[in-house]
């Protein structure tokens, strides 16, 4: 009970610059939370019509494919060695045409 209350278990206290980047995020995280909750209910009473619900559905599927497909490009590209950089050896082409 010794500790005040700025001080985390390991010792480290809350820095000024932690808080300084916290608050803004979560005053712009509340904002866009109002915004949609504000633009969702005040269009509620408007129907879709089905072109509507297939262009969303078509739209989430697609967008879920292409993020699915590119982290399986990063981790297929991390496991094979291709983002492995060394900065020690100079660059040498594959093909030495001399």
């Amino acid at each position: 009970m010794d500790q005040p209350i700025t001080k985390k278990p390991g010792g480290k206290a809350v820095s000024f610059g932690a808080i300084a980047l916290i608050a803004p995020v979560l005053a712009i995280l509340a904002a866009s939370v109002w915004l949609a909750a504000r633009t969702w209910l005040s269009s509620a009473g408007s129907p879709m019509s089905t072109n509507g619900y297939v262009a969303m559905a078509l739209g989430i599927i697609f967008s879920t494919v292409l993020g699915c497909g590119l982290m399986a490009l990063l981790f297929y590209s991390s496991r094979h060695g291709y983002d492995d950089i060394r900065y020690d050896e100079p660059h040498r082409p594959d093909d030495d045409r001399d």
